[in-house]
């Protein structure tokens, strides 16, 4: 299928040859260069066909088709022999340099014999020695061929290593990388380190480097404790590598790196981010660097008893790790005698065999910040506690088993859950038969505990509907079986559950102040004190609630405190403790249409209520219930905004329940006091409680606190003390402990905080590292959660690519978020962000034709949505870019985005808007100085400046103010004593400064001002 127009002119082929150079290598880009091949031959002149064929041999190459590059260069070599004046110096350098493309690809395919690849080496050293080249490229073809076969590889080395370069040579990182791998291979770990260090460090790098270098690199560095380094070059390495079928062997590595140091789960990960170089790579060297480093992981999988998980493997079927390793093994096991077949020698099965026989280097090292175990990846992994914790005891007996969940029901216990769990599988049994037991009461009874256990559950992952239902229906099975009390709790809470369900027409997802779940009044606090005004997390609290929802939700729950009040006042005959379930359902409901509303008339009945249940809980010496009142005085006091008053009565709900109990309800009152104290702004305090409650919380089931919640906000309070790197490791606990418990939306919410913070504190590669594992999710990469949750999280690591230097990956990610935002018609002023942000990488990126395009766009949207200050900042930097790329010929460009900056700065001053950084006048003006002065155009420049000091105002002794002053002053000095050659004045200006500078203890920002006048001294 043409993948292209047909060019009709020799300038249309260059320019669609240009163009399919932009494409990533792979079968795009191989099928459009094919297709120019067979359009350049069209034209009678040869020279476009050259440059066709040699684009075609480059896209075989690194798209990992050795068979076809051979051929294509076949015809080049009879073209040049044929016409050798067709091919101009560039192009008779590609020609030759390209016999060692050939001799790359002969050596990668097992069925050419090693005699022809004898014959093609002494083919090469002809046509360089006729050509009056020197032989060190030769000698290095000849060097790689010993070290393929395993024979005579140290004469082959000294033959070619002793040789000078030459223009011909490879590139110094390639050959950097060939002498290390001669050490490796003779088992100098230290040595091969030292030679790579130029690669290693960022000093020499081509196409393919430094990412094959760190894959082969990785081992070495553990083996020589140097771990931290080689975690940072597996995150950066793995990025250049991954699935790019001419660098399997290198994703091959990584894999197996990740086998031999605990990150097996990560290693599956990668696989199956890289399933089609199963079926894409046509390189059988490739496929054997491939299939073994995907054995070594597959192996250590199926060792540690995970053989039964799934594996991403081969195309047609689906695979389980032990039986892709078995395909993986037969098919590597064959392409390793072919190899040796053809070249005599045992190397590849040799050098198979010593990977895969490699015990691990490490038992854990952590290499992202989503570190995860084969458990965790496993079908339907369980949510476990932060730490061990011993499983309660479960009664063997049945009548027992069922006493016993309900007396830990009634008060709330954690551990009832155990007990309903295991009667739950017990009665679904086909032979289960139900006690004939006074004290177990009926088959209904037993089945409507289980209904209302199932209720709370759903009710706690926010699926109200499914609560109210199964609440109704577990209050019909308790009326069956005679127990009106059990009944009215059980409709109390069916309508709590449907008073929550968001207003019809709305989306509501409030819901933090919760309902009463737990029979007992035990697990309900869970929630309850959920609510605060203390700053915390509550973005799942007022996500998307319009006032119209609101006001809904408010009158539901009124209408349910009503309904409520009614049906405790006509049921007669209820025991204390579910009289007091009636009372907190009363009291609950109203606080969460205080948290709803926020109306200030609404406090005092909550408050009122929750007196009632606090004085009837003492006078029947209720301890949950008096615990669960003093919590929920607590947080309405937080939602009324008296935080003082909050956090008294926490104090007194804490001190009350270490005295008298529950012990369960204590790491949560713990994290409201936590929440409180950050609130009021005591971080050190709050990050105490909230640690304490993390660790009183390991002691009790998992689903009985919101650990998640604990994390993220311990994460808060380490922001506020200043310790970053430990508030990440919470924030991405507090993420997977929320994937893993299903919360699949704040779990990517919080993630995608965690990306943007490792992204603040440097780590760029582990922010994307973070954000391609998220973004490899199965219901992300189908398109399943919020679309612009998912573009946040693109768009975050389309700026931490550019932050990591990949402006080409970077700018490709935002050109197609601004495309997908360019629908969001209800948020325009999001496109013109990302829209703004693609001009600026586009400008970068030299494209300003583009790049003027997607400012279009942005101002389109920014007249619909305003974005002053961002997209000022945008303008002002592409004009910036294109003056100083493109000097005079850019300047009417730039100043075309000058002017646009002009009207934003225009517009915000009449709409009264206040910017956060420099003033946009003031700002604008420094731009036309520099955009001038890129220009040549000096006495315009020089204007400009002059303004932009005018604007700017004298310094005082805001240090961030005096800065953009004297850069003003320093740009001003040099363009006058520079460039318009007046140096008296440039020097005046320079020293009045110095001194005003200097007055007011700004002595750093002197420093670049005094170099400059020292430099302009010395010119007169």
């Amino acid at each position: 299928m043409p993948t292209a127009p047909h060019p009709q002119s020799t300038d249309e082929l260059y320019q669609a040859l240009q163009e399919n150079r932009r494409r990533a290598y792979g079968r795009a880009r191989t099928v459009t260069a094919e297709e120019l091949v067979d359009a350049a031959e069209q034209f009678e002149e040869p020279a476009p066909l050259v440059r066709a064929l040699l684009e075609l041999q480059e896209a075989y190459t690194y798209g990992s088709e050795p068979r076809k590059s051979p051929v294509v260069f076949a015809r080049l070599l009879t073209l040049f022999d044929e016409q050798p004046d067709v091919f101009d110096e560039r192009l008779r350098h590609t020609l030759f340099w390209r016999f060692k493309w050939v001799a790359n690809a002969l050596r990668a395919l097992p069925e050419i014999p090693l005699a022809s690849l004898r014959q093609w080496l002494t083919e090469m050293r002809d046509r360089y020695e006729k050509a009056g080249l020197g032989l060190q490229p030769y000698y290095g073809q000849a060097y790689q061929l010993a070290a393929h076969t395993g024979e005579d590889t140290d004469l082959a080395y000294e033959l070619w290593a002793g040789r000078a370069r030459t223009r011909l040579s490879d590139c110094e990182a390639c050959e950097i990388c060939e002498r290390a791998l001669h050490h490796l291979a003779a088992g100098d770990d230290e040595r091969a380190l030292r030679t790579w260090e130029p690669v290693l460090a960022g000093k020499e790098s081509c196409q393919e480097e430094p990412a094959r270098s760190f894959s082969y690199a990785l081992l070495p560095l553990l083996r020589t404790g140097r771990t931290d380094e080689a975690r940072e070059l597996h995150l950066a390495g793995y990025r250049g590598c991954r699935r790019n079928p001419s660098m399997s062997g290198e994703v091959g590595r990584h894999l197996e790196f990740c086998a031999l140091t605990g990150n097996e789960a990560r290693g599956l990960e990668l696989l199956a981010e890289n399933r089609s170089l199963f079926d894409e790579v046509d390189s059988p060297r490739e496929q054997f660097d491939f299939l073994t480093g995907v054995e070594v992981l597959l192996r250590r999988v199926e060792l540690l008893g995970h053989g039964e998980l799934p594996a991403t493997g081969f195309a047609g079927r689906t695979w389980t790790v032990t039986g892709l390793r078995a395909e993986v093994r037969e098919r590597a096991d064959d392409l390793a005698a072919r190899f040796d077949a053809r070249n005599g020698t045992t190397a590849h099965t040799d050098r198979r065999g010593a990977r895969l026989d490699r015990a691990p280097l490490l038992d854990a090292l952590e290499l992202t910040l989503r570190t995860r175990t084969l458990d965790d990846v496993a079908p339907a992994a369980p949510v476990t506690a932060p730490t061990t914790r011993t499983a309660p005891a479960v009664p063997e007996s049945l009548p027992e088993l069922i006493v016993r969940a309900r007396e830990l029901d009634e008060q709330g216990h954690p551990d009832a859950r155990a007990c309903w769990a295991r009667l739950r599988t017990l009665v679904a049994a086909r032979d289960y038969t139900h006690p004939d037991d006074p004290a177990v009461g009926p088959l209904a009874r037993l089945c409507a505990d289980l209904l209302d256990d199932e209720a709370g559950r759903a009710r706690e992952k926010d699926e109200f509907a499914d609560a109210a239902a199964l609440h109704e229906e577990a209050a019909g099975l308790y009326d069956d079986a005679g127990q009106p009390g059990h009944a009215a709790v059980a409709r109390a809470c069916a309508l709590l559950a449907t008073a929550e369900l968001p207003a019809q027409g709305t989306d509501d997802s409030a819901g933090a102040q919760g309902t009463d779940t737990a029979p007992g009044g035990g697990a309900d606090t869970a929630r309850t004190e959920g609510a605060d005004a203390a700053g915390a997390k509550r973005a799942d609290d007022t996500r998307a609630q319009s006032t119209g929802g609101a006001e809904a939700k408010a009158a539901a729950l009124t209408a349910a405190h009503a309904s409520l009040v009614r049906l405790h006042e006509e049921t007669p005959g209820l025991t204390p403790r579910q009289e007091a379930r009636l009372l907190r359902l009363r009291a609950t409901a109203l606080g969460m249409r205080l948290q709803t509303s926020g109306d200030e008339e609404h406090i005092a009945p909550v408050l009122a209520e929750v007196d009632l249940l606090h004085t009837f809980a003492t006078r029947h010496d209720i301890d949950a219930q008096i615990a669960g009142a003093l919590l929920l005085r607590a947080t309405t006091y937080a939602m009324s905004g008296d935080l003082p008053a909050a956090l008294t009565e926490t104090d007194g709900a804490l001190d009350r329940l270490k005295a008298h109990g529950p012990a369960w309800h204590l790491p949560r009152a713990l994290a409201l006091r936590g929440r409180l104290q950050l609130g009021l702004q005591n971080a050190q305090a709050a990050y105490a409680d909230l640690a304490e409650g993390l660790r009183l919380a390991a002691d009790w089931p998992a689903d009985t606190v919101d650990t998640s919640r604990l994390h993220s906000e311990l994460a808060g309070a380490c922001l506020h003390l200043g310790r970053p790197d430990e508030a990440l490791r919470h924030l991405t606990r507090s993420a997977e402990l929320d994937l893993r418990g299903g919360s699949r939306f704040d779990a990517y919410c919080t993630y995608s905080n965690a990306a943007q913070l490792s992204l603040d504190l440097g780590r760029v590669e582990d922010c994307i590292a973070l954000l391609d594992s998220l973004l490899a999710e199965p219901d992300v990469a189908a398109g399943k959660p919020d679309d612009r949750l998912v573009a946040q999280l693109r768009l975050t690591r389309a700026r931490a690519l550019h932050a990591g230097d990949d402006l080409k990956a970077a700018t490709a990610e935002f050109v197609a978020l601004a495309a997908e935002s360019a629908g969001w018609d209800d948020d325009p002023g999001s496109h013109a962000m990302i829209a703004a942000e693609t001009a600026v990488l586009l400008g970068e990126s030299g494209e300003f034709g583009r790049a003027r395009e997607a400012a279009d766009q942005a101002l389109a949207a920014h007249a619909e949505d305003p974005r002053h200050e961002q997209l000022s900042n945008c303008l002002r930097e592409l004009a910036r870019l294109q003056a100083e790329r493109q000097g005079p010929e850019g300047l009417a460009g730039a100043r075309a985005f000058l002017a646009d900056a002009g009207r934003i700065a225009d517009e915000a001053r009449a709409a009264g808007y206040e910017v956060r950084g420099r003033p946009l006048d003031a700002a604008l003006a420094y731009e036309h100085g520099r955009v001038n002065a890129y220009a040549g155009e000096y006495e315009d420049a020089l204007t400009a400046l002059e303004e932009a000091l005018a604007l700017l105002g004298e310094p005082g002794a805001e240090q961030e103010h005096a800065g953009e002053w004297a850069e003003c002053v320093r740009l001003a000095g040099a363009v006058e004593g520079i460039y318009l050659e007046r140096t008296a004045p440039a020097l005046a200006r320079l020293d009045a400064a110095v001194s005003r500078l200097t007055a007011l203890g700004h002595t750093g920002e002197t420093e670049p001002l005094t170099a400059l006048a020292a430099r302009l001294r010395d010119e007169e």
